[in-house]
């Protein structure tokens, strides 16, 4: 029993404690030293939250107001439909949403294994998971089923912090399957730039054929040298021989069989009894085979050098000039569209001596003419970065084209000082001699010239010092005869033209288009706009796409604009600046 002591009021006492004024007077009081005092917002942090996480766990383990039992491969465990329900919205959809399981004290659930929903228990109730490589893809699994992100991204990281040349395809796989994007680029990446190490282990030789293709087509794949590519694939193909035998074309075909040096090519590509009994393979070792002789000469998707062999395809631009009677340029500098970097070569010798003739015979460059009257021919070696003095035309000349057709050298035409040159020159490195083949039907100076289909093509030119030729002039190497083919739709000289899949382009002559010629067809078609009028500019071909350089307008300014047209889309755009304007230069491809 509690006493309660006091003294009772008497009437008047409590009167005056009754009084208005005196209860004003208290609230009043009351209201200052609550005006005075100051507002604590109290938090006790996330050490509440975790508190209570941890009552719950002691709870769960003594089965102490869990309401509901969660079977996984016949092991059950007892749980709290609200600690779950806050955790996951997969067990709030369950319970909430008047589901047969929110009325069932034992619920099953099947796909996943017991020693991950036991992991991810412990996840739920403690906020805490141990990942190790055995659990990592139950448990991620698990955690995805539940839609628990945080727990899944955990996962995922720590499969991309594991990344081994024996598991990243592994990986990858598992990663696709459940939608992994960044983390199957990362596996992606990965191989690309460990592939001879990944080709190595047996998880190599589980590659689908599709997925075996989209690595050794890759221009990203690292590799030392193309042989490492070349052995991945036949060591997939004999680990399952009688299944994948078939699928070896296929494959040869995304190896860069051209650039195998030759004497492994001959030893042992060409010794390899598998592809020796597989005809349908022969059509790519002729074209290696071509390729060893033609050199540059030779274009398909497999002479393309990846960029991690150190080789890399680009443009060499030589000489020129930078306004008209002005000085000519000494420089000879190669340009890498894929990083805009220019990179100085060994300077041309004779520099003072204009528009000579430039072409690439396999990696090396030749340059030959020149005002006025010139017949020295100069051959750069890409290996050594020297020029070397070969053997002289037979006959001066400049204005004139030099093209490669099946690894010989032509000069076509050109100006002697008197008169336009209908005069022809094959040049043979091996004998290292010039000699006279059949003279054109038309004598031309500042034609187009290109090799295609195993023709010559002349295009075009200056007839003389006023008219220009439309004609296109076609020569045969196997007959030593000229034809003459489809006209071209403009008649103009200071034109230039390459060769890209058995088609001819050709810009220039003070004219705003690009034209294509089809060999097969005999027919020229219009191609598309290059935004000004130009000529005397540079074109080649590198990585598959047309590349026009500087060249000269309408004012007779030269522009260091590099225009690129890329066939693949038929779309023409300026991409970069060159180190000068410039203009009566050449550029050719090479690496």
């Amino acid at each position: 029993m509690v006493l309660i002591l006091g003294r009772r009021l008497n009437r008047e006492e409590s009167a005056i404690r009754d009084s208005p004024a005196i209860k004003r007077k208290v609230f009043e009081v009351d209201s200052k030293t609550l005006a005075s005092q100051e507002i604590l917002d109290f938090c006790s942090g996330s050490s509440h939250s975790e508190g209570i996480l941890q009552v719950f766990n002691e709870f769960r383990d003594c089965r102490l107001f869990t309401d509901v039992v969660i079977s996984v491969q016949g092991r059950e465990f007892p749980c709290h439909r609200a600690v779950l329900s806050a955790c996951s919205s997969y067990f709030r959809a369950m319970f909430c949403n008047d589901h047969r399981e929110s009325r069932e004290m034992l619920v099953e659930i099947n796909g996943i294994l017991a020693e991950a929903m036991d992991s991810f228990l412990t996840y739920v109730y403690t906020g805490r998971a141990k990942i190790t490589t055995e659990n990592v893809q139950f448990l991620f699994e698990t955690s995805s089923l539940f839609q628990i992100n945080i727990l899944r991204d955990a996962c995922a990281k720590f499969l991309e912090d594991q990344l081994d040349p024996c598991n990243c395809l592994g990986i990858q796989r598992f990663a696709e399957a459940h939608s992994l994007k960044q983390l199957a680029g990362r596996c992606r990446t990965y191989t690309l730039a460990n592939f001879s190490e990944v080709a190595q282990h047996e998880e190599f030789l589980d590659l689908h054929k599709e997925e075996l293709e989209e690595y050794i087509g890759s221009d990203e794949l690292s590799i030392g040298k193309e042989e490492v590519v070349f052995e991945a694939v036949m060591r997939w193909v004999y680990s399952n021989v009688d299944q994948r035998r078939p699928m070896m074309k296929a494959l040869l075909h995304h190896v860069r069989l051209p650039l195998l040096h030759p004497n492994y090519f001959v030893q042992t590509v060409e010794g390899d009894q598998l592809i020796q009994n597989a005809p349908e393979c022969y059509q790519l070792l002729h074209e290696a085979r071509r390729y060893h002789v033609l050199g540059n000469e030779m274009m398909s998707p497999r002479t393309r050098p990846r960029r991690s062999t150190g080789y890399s395809e680009v443009i060499v631009v030589v000489g020129g000039c930078e306004r008209v009677g002005g000085f000519n340029l000494p420089y000879t500098e190669c340009y890498d569209p894929v990083t805009g970097e220019w990179k100085p070569l060994a300077k041309l010798p004779e520099f003072t001596k204009s528009e000579y003739a430039v072409c690439t015979l396999r990696n090396d460059i030749l340059v030959s003419g020149g005002r006025i009257n010139g017949r020295d021919v100069w051959m750069y070696n890409s290996q050594l970065n020297l020029w070397i003095r070969v053997a002289s035309l037979n006959k001066g000349r400049w204005r004139h084209k030099m093209c490669v057709l099946l690894g010989k050298v032509y000069a076509v035409g050109g100006y002697d000082g008197q008169s336009r040159l209908s005069s022809v020159e094959c040049y043979d490195s091996f004998s290292n001699r010039w000699t006279e083949v059949a003279p054109m039907k038309q004598a031309v100076s500042s034609p187009a010239v290109a090799s295609c289909a195993g023709k010559l093509f002349v295009i075009g030119g200056g007839p003389d010092d006023d008219t220009c030729s439309d004609k296109v002039q076609c020569y045969d190497p196997e007959t030593d005869t000229w034809l003459l083919r489809a006209n071209i739709p403009i008649a103009k000289r200071c034109i230039t033209a390459v060769s890209l899949n058995n088609l001819i382009y050709v810009c220039g002559g003070l004219t705003k288009s690009l034209f294509c010629y089809d060999p097969s067809q005999d027919y020229w078609i219009h191609v598309v706009h290059t935004f000004s009028k130009l000529e005397s500019c540079g074109m080649s071909v590198c990585n598959g796409k047309i590349f026009i350089l500087g060249g000269r307008g309408e004012s007779g300014e030269a522009t260091d604009t590099i225009l690129c047209y890329d066939p693949a889309t038929g779309i023409i755009m300026s991409i970069a600046a060159m180190p000068r304007p410039i203009s009566y230069h050449v550029s050719v491809d090479g690496f």
